[in-house]
């Protein structure tokens, strides 16, 4: 794969999945909010690692998801992320470049471990998820690849980047030399209480240097500090080229083109696991807007990658998502 062969670049947090099955009762105990992700230090790490039922290592991260997203869908993608090289780096980089995905950054030499997510299901197939940043926080500015983000179609960035000082000045270089090319900037807003810890910076980001948003609907009203999806998708018009808002069951509304275009969710027999259920929307949405497809069929292509994501446990495809949109889409 030649850079300039890229649709996507992606750049975020590089972290493998520790996914684990929990009632309600085990969240009260521990003191977590569900359906939320908290950062978490070493110890608190290793503390709820140890109360935890068995566990699955799957690697994760929200942007590494959406471009191993893009990569099944039979698009062309780079991921930008740090690990270390212990045992955990090991799987993330191993199970990144399988899914088809370009990723040469290099490791953390310091000896802080990969990070690591700590995600527990519910019955009710909601995740809480607590994460452990650990070698990710290294991220930093000379990580940023000039010519694979100048040479992609579109680079597409998660919030929660903006939580360590390093990866927020990488964002920043990112979008600039993207720009400087002529490139399109995604942002997914990742959390509810991300965009609490940062709004005013997010609004900024939003109304001066982003081009395509992803959001749900928690997400879009906090963003905005507004009640309603209604207030939220008026508070959003116009401040970016696409806009592309999630609302679960009740599907999507894509904003762009002076348009307004309301794509219904994907059914699935059962809800298994909502992990990466936002990044593979995203992932279909960028995948079709990158083939030059309209913004109603992004959304459709969107919904079925998020449909496929929910329906087994872990948040990478189980089935190629090229094969699905074929399918059902042609």
């Amino acid at each position: 794969m030649t850079d300039r062969e890229l649709d996507v670049v992606g750049i975020g947090n590089a972290i493998v999945d520790v996914l684990s099955h929990a009632e309600d009762d085990f969240l009260v105990e521990q003191g977590l909010a569900k359906g939320t992700m908290a950062l978490i230090d070493t110890d608190r790490a290793e503390a709820l690692y140890a109360a935890m039922g068995p566990a699955v290592e799957a690697s994760g991260g929200s942007a590494a998801n959406t471009i191993a997203g893009i990569a099944s869908l039979g698009g062309r993608a780079a991921f930008i992320g740090k690990v270390s090289n212990d045992q955990l780096g090991g799987i993330f980089r191993h199970d990144i470049r399988a899914a088809g995905v370009k990723f040469d950054t290099e490791p953390s030499v310091s000896g802080v471990p990969t990070a690591r997510c700590l995600i527990l299901v519910t019955p009710d197939a909601q995740r809480t998820m607590n994460t452990y940043l650990g070698a990710s926080l290294e991220l930093g500015p000379d990580d940023i690849d000039a010519d694979l983000v100048g040479n992609a179609q579109v680079t597409y960035l998660e919030g929660y980047l903006w939580d360590p000082p390093l990866a927020k000045q990488a964002f920043l270089k990112a979008a600039r030399i993207a720009h400087q090319a002529g490139r399109k900037i995604a942002l997914s807003l990742s959390d509810p209480f991300c965009v609490d810890r940062h709004r005013a910076e997010f609004v900024e980001l939003v109304k001066n240097h982003v081009d395509i948003l992803f959001a749900n609907e928690h997400e879009i009203c906090s963003l905005w500090q507004v009640d309603s999806f209604d207030a939220a998708l008026q508070a959003t018009r116009g401040h970016c080229e696409v806009a592309a808002l999630t609302r679960s069951e009740k599907g999507s509304v894509i904003l762009g083109n002076g348009e307004v275009h309301v794509v219904d969710a994907v059914r699935v027999g059962k809800v298994v696991d909502t992990t990466g259920a936002g990044d593979l929307y995203a992932a279909g949405f960028l995948f079709g807007l990158t083939g030059g497809r309209d913004l109603y069929e992004c959304g459709r292509i969107a919904s079925l990658a998020a449909a496929e994501a929910i329906s087994h446990f872990g948040a990478r495809p189980e089935t190629p998502l090229a094969e699905l949109v074929l399918a059902e889409l042609g």
